[in-house]
């Protein structure tokens, strides 16, 4: 479903939701069929409620500006219902990084921290 145009298109969603709630992205990685990201964000936001909101607007502008996506989707949720979420206190940075960064392809020229995996 996150394939050619609208890979990137959800990262530039979320890149723009994550900065309008003082959401500091710090690694993330777009599949095709989910998302990864690190994200450092302000206590007075609930992590259930940051994920609610990322995953309801990506999906109702992806489906907006990307017709076939409504016509594939329509009466359907376009993403899980679940989520993951851990804080990393006990896992070093090393293990979050080496985690996230095994999604890039070896000729990944994108040397952002937000990469689109193929």
């Amino acid at each position: 479903m996150l394939v050619g145009d609208i890979k990137p298109r959800c990262r530039e969603l979320l890149i723009q939701m994550c900065k309008a709630q003082d959401v500091k992205i710090l690694k993330g990685v777009i599949s095709s069929d989910h998302v990864h990201m690190r994200v450092g964000y302000p206590p007075k936001l609930a992590v259930s409620d940051l994920v609610k909101r990322m995953k309801g607007r990506t999906s109702r502008l992806l489906q907006d500006e990307y017709p076939k996506l409504k016509k594939q989707f329509w009466g359907q949720h376009f993403w899980g219902g679940e989520y993951g979420a851990w804080s990393t206190g006990h896992i070093t940075e090393e293990m979050v990084q080496e985690y996230l960064e095994h999604h890039r392809n070896l000729d990944d020229s994108d040397d952002s921290a937000f990469i689109l995996e193929e």
